[in-house]
């Protein structure tokens, strides 16, 4: 029998965007979807629950809803998934089918970002450059491994940024972090919202903040408040 994948999607006021990534989410494959929900004002958690999906409440914050999450899962595979994300088709198989590769400890998606501009082609491509030669995929490109896997690196660190890159940090040092060719669409509202060469620089920014020893709590605050 195939091992049971979990999907764990975290939430914070995804109203507009639950339905669809419970929707592709969805399959009669030996699939459960756990949905962390952190504090939503909105419907989101009506709408989960109309799905007839495990619904959760947890502290909020993306690393205490993921791990929540991950202790709730029956599951011995766990995809992460975002809400504002699309899973392709047969995505259960891909999955299954690269976790038992040997060396490989881990896996996510190529990235596909919902919009016809220009610019989030250049963002794709960095993204899968970035993801083949360093294995640093990002939390949007849905990120998947064994439960035992997760518990070897203590899950997500508990902080309000960085908590994808430091796992992928730490999952590199146990082996192979595989990227699928088949892509998820994310929606570009990130990228939109402030502008896709002003995101793409931010992103950077961060990285090299925490690299350098910064804390997450003090490059949020920069995030949050737009200072730089």
């Amino acid at each position: 029998m195939n091992p049971q994948i979990s999907i764990i999607i975290p939430t914070l006021n995804e109203a507009g965007n639950i339905k669809e990534a419970i929707i592709s989410s969805q399959s009669n494959n030996n699939v459960e979807i756990i949905v962390v929900d952190g504090d939503s004002k909105d419907q989101t958690l009506l709408i989960a629950k109309s799905l007839n999906v495990q619904v959760i409440i947890s502290p909020p914050g993306r690393a205490n809803q993921m791990n929540a999450g991950a202790m709730a899962a029956s599951g011995e595979i766990l995809l992460f998934l975002h809400a504002d994300t699309r899973l392709p088709t047969n995505f259960e198989q891909m999955i299954r089918t690269t976790l038992v590769k040997p060396g490989i400890v881990a896996g996510a998606f190529a990235l596909r970002i919902n919009a016809p501009d220009w610019g989030l082609r250049l963002v794709e491509f960095g993204v899968k450059w970035r993801s083949h030669l360093w294995q640093m995929p990002y939390g949007d490109q849905a990120i998947f491994l064994t439960k035992d896997v997760f518990g070897q690196v203590g899950n997500f660190p508990q902080i309000p940024i960085m908590e994808d890159f430091e796992l992928m940090r730490k999952l590199k040092k146990l082996g192979k972090i595989y990227l699928l060719p088949t892509p998820v669409i994310t929606s570009p509202r990130r990228w939109l919202k402030k502008g896709i060469i002003r995101t793409t620089l931010w992103n950077q920014i961060i990285v090299i903040a925490y690299l350098l020893g910064i804390s997450p709590h003090r490059i949020r605050n920069w995030y949050s408040s737009s200072k730089l």
